[in-house]
């Protein structure tokens, strides 16, 4: 049976993820350290405080056939060597083909912002990126759910 697990913390996709769940009949788990409201198909998981406390509790849980979005490189590194399916919530998929130059280039940008000392953040998040990531998502649960 297909979970989705939600990296809750900064995630602007949620209600999208609820309703699409909702219509499919999946179970949410929003996972934060601290309480997320939800609706009824989803849950709030709260982690105790710690750096990766949520990522930890979500790379344990998520399997083979479950999906969890996150714009988290190291989170989605580990989901994706689970058997996990990973999105980031502006629409790309992390894969086994893709993870190793993700992680390389975070690694990098860290590099950069090292060295630089400027801050060379993601661009803001766009209405573009929610309705990428819509349909993008859309097809994942319908290929997670066949």
């Amino acid at each position: 049976m297909t979970t989705i697990y939600i990296d809750g913390d900064a995630c602007p996709v949620k209600e999208e993820v609820f309703r699409a769940a909702e219509k499919r009949g999946i179970r949410v788990f929003v996972v934060a350290n601290t309480h997320i409201r939800t609706p009824a198909i989803a849950e709030s998981v709260v982690v105790k405080d710690g750096l990766d406390a949520a990522d930890d509790y979500i790379a344990e849980h998520a399997v083979k056939g479950d999906a969890v979005i996150t714009a988290d490189i190291g989170l989605a590194a580990r989901c994706v060597k689970s058997g996990a399916a990973c999105i980031s919530p502006t629409g790309k998929f992390f894969t086994e083909e893709n993870i190793g130059s993700a992680v390389a280039t975070r690694d990098l940008m860290k590099h950069i912002r090292q060295v630089t000392g400027k801050e060379l953040g993601p661009r803001p998040f766009s209405d573009k990126d929610r309705r990428r990531f819509m349909k993008e998502f859309s097809q994942l649960l319908d290929r997670l759910l066949t």
